[in-house]
């Protein structure tokens, strides 16, 4: 049966102890009967319910029923029994036994195989890039997303109303105006900003490579994308020349497209580095000779080369910036190269809407399992 908790008529210590001895007896005797779940959590309830449980009626008709002289007493006692019948009560309830079962695990049995998903198109491309420089020497570094000024563009010889900067079309943040310029935080536009961050931490010589998101105000479309990604690389030393930026992506686009392309030159401009390029390798598509057979090649528009990335010898300006760790352009020279990974997948998976890669639909990726 049930524990009623009784109206007090002595508020003695003796009148206490008893009351309290007699609740303690019901609490046990309660707890020892519990058969299931069900049965443990109406035990629970109606000992430690918010409305109608135990604790809730002792302070009803013990604690507030007190006279004023015996009310100091009264809640001694009171706050003493809380603590322990909670105490009691959690601890029954945790150490229930659990119920008998017929029924056993066969281990000898296979288990739950859980699908295995796929790396996305974009990221397979990216890492195999990333696979081809670390074969090179080249180590991985990584930076914030969220930039300041003076990382995406000042130290990077962007000086202010630099027309390079309008190219870039930048995503600030809101807010900003009261910093400093060169303090304003920013999404970054390329990964170029660790190229810095990197140089400011190690000393030369310095083979690192860079991916990660970029963004840029560019409304979506075929080709666009206000987030895309990037892999950067940056190789600083002594008696680095052209000669050794040319046979590094030489290498590297053949380790990629395949053996055969070739790779072209093509003077260029970049605020950062100088000379500058734009590097084109062989359309491996159509094998350079502008046509899928009688078709024209839509990848090359027909020239048979494709654009790939851009890269340069590092604009002594930029070796200013970190002159005090080391890199005192007098010494040392470097060069750096940049590609798009996305247009890259696109190219290697033969689409034609960039779009295709940020729509989640799962039809579209299940294709590259």
């Amino acid at each position: 049966m049930a524990y009623t908790v009784p109206k007090l008529k002595d508020f003695s210590p003796a009148g206490l102890d008893k009351a309290v001895a007699a609740l303690l007896t019901a609490l046990e005797k309660e707890s020892s009967s519990l058969r299931d779940d069900a049965e443990r959590k109406a035990f629970r309830d109606r000992w430690l319910g918010r409305k109608d449980g135990v604790l809730t009626q002792i302070n009803d008709l013990w604690l507030k029923a007190a006279p004023k002289e015996a009310k100091r007493e009264v809640g001694q006692h009171v706050n003493s029994l809380k603590a322990e019948v909670e105490q009691k009560v959690e601890a029954a309830v945790k150490s229930a036994p659990v119920a008998k079962t017929d029924s056993f695990i066969d281990i000898s049995l296979p288990g739950i195989r859980r699908p295995i998903g796929a790396e996305h198109p974009i990221i397979r491309t990216m890492n195999e890039i990333i696979a081809v420089f670390r074969n090179l020497g080249y180590s991985v570094a990584e930076g914030p997303v969220i930039e300041t000024d003076y990382y995406n563009f000042e130290s990077l010889n962007f000086p202010p109303n630099h027309p390079a900067r309008d190219t870039q079309d930048t995503l600030f943040l809101a807010n900003q105006e009261s910093r400093p310029a060169r303090e304003r935080l920013l999404l970054r536009t390329h990964t170029s900003p660790v190229q810095i961050r990197t140089m400011e931490k190690m000393k030369p010589p310095l083979r690192i490579l860079i991916p990660g998101k970029v963004h840029r105000n560019d409304p979506p479309d075929a080709s666009h994308s206000p987030m895309f990604h990037q892999v950067e690389g940056l190789a600083v030393d002594t008696n680095i020349t052209f000669r050794d930026l040319k046979g590094t992506l030489d290498h590297a686009m053949k380790a990629l497209f395949g053996s055969d392309v070739k790779t072209s030159f093509r003077p260029s401009f970049f605020p950062f580095t100088e000379p500058s390029a734009e590097v084109f390798v062989s359309c491996f598509i159509c094998g350079g000779s502008g046509k899928r057979g009688s078709d024209p090649c839509r990848p090359c528009k027909q020239t048979g080369w494709i654009e790939i990335l851009g890269c340069g010898m590092v604009d002594p300006n930029v070796f200013e910036v970190v002159k005090s760790n080391g890199y005192d352009p007098e010494k040392v020279s470097g060069f750096a190269f940049g590609m798009g990974v996305d247009r890259i997948a696109m190219l290697k998976y033969g689409l034609d809407d960039l779009q295709l890669f940020f729509q989640g639909d799962v039809r579209f990726l299940e294709q590259f399992r």
